[in-house]
């Protein structure tokens, strides 16, 4: 599911960015995981664009599956 307006708009969301973002403006994402049964993420460059949601299951397998795999491109 993607949610096609800003999420701000929840209160309990709590945003926090990929320890592997590193501070040099690069392609970051941020992920709201203190949801109940949902986990959203956003890019820190269009926060205001749509915001993937996924199931806490589906989201531990995408982030295992990404350590898997390792960096792309």
């Amino acid at each position: 599911m993607v949610l096609r307006r800003p999420i701000d708009w929840h209160p309990g969301v709590t945003w926090h960015e990929s320890t592997r973002s590193g501070t040099n403006g690069g392609s970051c994402v941020e992920v709201g995981d203190n949801l109940p049964g949902v986990v959203l993420v956003r890019d820190t460059k269009d926060r205001d664009g749509g915001t993937p949601a996924f199931g806490p299951a589906a989201w531990q397998g995408f982030v295992g599956l990404a350590k898997r795999i390792g960096p792309l491109g």
